[in-house]
């Protein structure tokens, strides 16, 4: 049975859908201890905002309980990027990315009615406040600050070109896929620099239930696979992406990874 095949995220929030991925990708990955931590905390919160009605200070109210008052942050020092992306390990340490502080920060908002949404944003994973009668607010989910447009301009300029300009696209809700696709996709490439492989090829192969033919993701497969000196296939994964992606510059170096494999172990495919 495939473990995708039977489930309808459309059915369940962004955290819900990372919690059936993680489960399926960590064995120990305890979703009764995380949504038991999480109810708890949903407490707090209820009875934290019970005085307020008004949407924009209830979200002011969850913003100063989630960083001041329970301390989510950022990360400091060496670390594992790994670790501040599994969702049970940043509610033990109170520690995380953008993403994986944002989307507990999303499930509490969900919950206590607030109209928070989550926008992969082209450097990093930010959250939008829709409110009636006032303009949209955006968030920074490493702190809880507020951005504007200059800002968020700055940081196009400052990690993409220093033409980049800010487009209205940039800052649309993104969907629950899209949330998951990043996730993954960052938690992948954590695992292979830490060079935790079979984990990484775990987190492929979920991805490619999604994307089952994305010649990206498949390339990625083939480069787990040669780590784990799987070279044939390795080869099959680079071939269709070569033969996907002629013109990708990526391509030329994938073929002479290839042809260096078949010349180093004989193999023939």
């Amino acid at each position: 049975m495939n473990y995708f095949s039977d489930i309808n995220f459309s059915k369940f929030t962004i955290l819900e859908s990372i919690f059936l991925c993680f489960k399926k990708i960590k064995n120990n990955f305890s979703t009764k201890e995380v949504f038991s931590n999480l109810d708890n905390k949903l407490k707090e919160a209820e009875n934290y905002l019970s005085n307020e009605e008004n949407s924009v200070n209830k979200l002011n109210k969850l913003l100063e309980l989630f960083y001041l008052n329970w301390n989510f942050r950022a990360i400091e020092g060496k670390y594992d990027v790994s670790d501040v992306l599994w969702i049970d390990k940043v509610l033990k340490t109170y520690q995380g990315t953008a993403i994986s502080l944002g989307v507990i920060l999303l499930h509490f908002a969900d919950k206590l009615k607030i109209p928070l949404s989550p926008v992969v944003f082209p450097t990093q994973f930010i959250l939008r406040a829709d409110f009636v009668h006032k303009k949209t607010i955006l968030i920074n989910p490493f702190n809880g600050d507020i951005l504007n447009h200059h800002i968020l301009e700055l940081w196009l300029k400052g990690n993409i070109s220093s033409s980049a300009k800010l487009y209205k696209k940039y800052l649309e809700i993104s969907k629950s896929k899209d949330i998951l696709k990043k996730i993954l996709n960052t938690l992948k490439s954590a695992l292979m620099e830490e060079n935790k492989i079979l984990l990484a090829l775990k987190v492929s192969n979920v991805l490619l239930k999604f994307y089952p033919n994305d010649p990206y993701e498949i390339r990625d497969r083939g480069l787990i696979y040669s780590q784990l000196e799987c070279y044939s296939l390795a080869i099959k994964d680079f071939s269709y992406f070569i033969n996907k992606c002629p013109d990708d510059p990526i391509s030329e170096i994938i073929n002479l990874k290839i042809k260096s494999i078949k010349k180093k172990f004989h193999i023939v495919h």
